[in-house]
């Protein structure tokens, strides 16, 4: 499936706060088989903590001028951790997941990170299955959050050279679009 049509937006700005709550709120209500979403003022305080956390940052897919998924991250020394993940329902099966991941793994190799880590809703088998399909790991580390069982997935990457990531920030504009947020 080609992917090139979606851009990816780094915007911690209200605006991409906001579109990023409501694709949380669109996709956790079809994942839960709810009547609706919750509304966006239930979502928007979560993304909001979590960028504001050191070495955070928020990155918004668009599809058509429209947000259609986003990645939260936050960066550390060792580890690239990612946090929220959405894709919204509308746009599922259309490589914006896919995309995202691979956005992501990009994103720790430009930071010399090798590894990568996030928790899932255990019986999410949705986004189990799109995780394991970019590489994703499971792996025996369990936990209790909101109520639900959560499973910890893991990825090993190879870190680029210096003249490999020079390559990627060297790539034309169509590849990645960058806002300051």
């Amino acid at each position: 499936m080609d992917t090139s049509a979606i851009k990816i937006v780094r915007d911690g700005g209200v605006e991409s706060q906001r579109a990023a709550a409501s694709i949380w709120a669109r996709a956790t209500a079809e994942r839960d088989n709810l009547l609706g979403p919750a509304p966006l003022e239930e979502k928007l305080p979560g993304i909001q903590h979590r960028l504001s956390t050191a070495g955070s940052s928020l990155h918004v897919a668009h599809l058509r001028g429209e947000a259609v998924g986003f990645v939260l991250v936050v960066t550390g020394e060792a580890v690239l951790e990612l946090v929220y993940f959405a894709v919204d329902p509308e746009s599922w099966g259309a490589g914006v997941g896919r995309r995202l991941l691979t956005h992501v793994d990009d994103l720790a190799r430009l930071a010399g990170i090798g590894s990568l880590e996030l928790w899932v809703i255990d019986d999410n088998e949705r986004a189990i299955q799109v995780y394991e399909r970019s590489g994703w790991t499971p792996t025996e580390d369990l936990k209790i959050s909101a109520g639900r069982l959560e499973r910890r997935l893991v990825k090993s990457l190879t870190v680029l050279t210096l003249g490999e990531m020079l390559q990627i920030q060297q790539l034309p504009p169509s590849h990645d679009e960058v806002a300051d947020g």
